[in-house]
Formats: C-alpha cells, sequence, structure tokens
C-alpha cells in the first residue's frame, strides 16, 4: 500500500468515521483512481470505524508540517 498527498486527497471530504466498505464506496463513487481504492482494499478488516485519513495512513502530512514564513522577510 503506497499513499501519496496527491492520492490521500481524494479522501479527504469522506464521511469519517466510515467503515473501509464505505470508504471504498466513497472512492468508487466519486471518481477516485483505482490505486486509491485497491489501498483502501488492502486495508486490515475490522469492525470498528476510521476516524480520519490518519489512522488509514498514520505519515499524512498536516499543516503543521509545513513551514510558512509569517513575517514576510525574504
Amino acid at each position: 500500500m503506497i499513499w501519496t498527498p496527491e492520492l490521500a486527497t481524494y479522501l479527504e471530504d469522506a464521511p469519517w468515521p466510515a467503515t473501509k466498505d464505505e470508504l471504498i464506496d466513497y472512492a468508487v463513487r466519486t471518481g477516485a483512481p483505482i490505486e486509491v481504492v485497491e489501498n483502501l482494499r488492502e486495508l486490515e478488516d475490522t469492525d470498528e470505524p476510521y476516524e480520519s485519513i490518519e489512522e488509514i495512513w498514520p505519515d499524512y502530512p498536516s499543516d503543521e508540517d509545513f513551514f510558512y514564513e509569517d513575517e514576510g522577510e525574504y
């Protein structure tokens, strides 16, 4: 299973929390690339819903991972 930020963006608006099957259904209905669906199929089968993309891809980059210069110094 290989995630990239581009692939993960297809799940940003998913109906969290969601089960594996719900996420697969969402990805198919929204026209996500086949790589997204394949990655989701590789997830562990569990009865517990996933709360967010971070549970699927722990290294998912958040806004805090990017440094923004607020001072305006260049």
